[in-house]
């Protein structure tokens, strides 16, 4: 823990923990929109949208892609349960790229179809392979 107070970050998901550390600042996008969590914040739990959160502690910046879950905030620590959870500079890009190609030609073979249980799948799993290429391609110097 830092010499000063700091909220403690952890992220887990079903295969185990993805990132833990101390941080000024995280921010998530809740399904009501998003937040900025500080220390001392009123205690919450939201729904987490597939997007990016981030860990800000002193001039430095984690960058996670979050797919879904949600967060619990109380006491100055903060649990993100996530249905799946990325490190920015562990993702593979061409990886996440093919799933996004996979994921549109499902769409469309869904549509064709009229499976509406296809097309939902195919939809989260392109959001997922979208968020992730966008995570690991932001300029970690932002």
């Amino acid at each position: 823990m830092a010499d000063h107070p700091m909220i403690e970050v952890s992220i887990v998901t079903p295969d185990g923990k993805v990132y833990e550390h101390d941080a000024n600042l995280l921010e998530v996008a809740t399904q009501t929109g998003p937040i900025g969590i500080m220390l001392n914040h009123l205690p919450l739990i939201a729904n987490l949208e597939i997007a990016e959160t981030r860990v800000k502690y002193g001039d430095q910046e984690d960058r996670i892609a979050v797919n879904g879950g949600f967060i619990e905030f109380i006491d100055n620590k903060a649990m993100i349960v996530a249905d799946s959870a990325e490190n920015q500079s562990d993702i593979d890009v061409a990886r996440a790229q093919s799933a996004k190609e996979r994921s549109e030609a499902e769409i469309k073979k869904a549509k064709a179809k009229r499976d509406q249980q296809s097309l939902d799948r195919a939809q989260i799993a392109l959001r997922r392979a979208i968020n992730r290429i966008n995570v690991a391609k932001i300029d970690k110097d932002q």
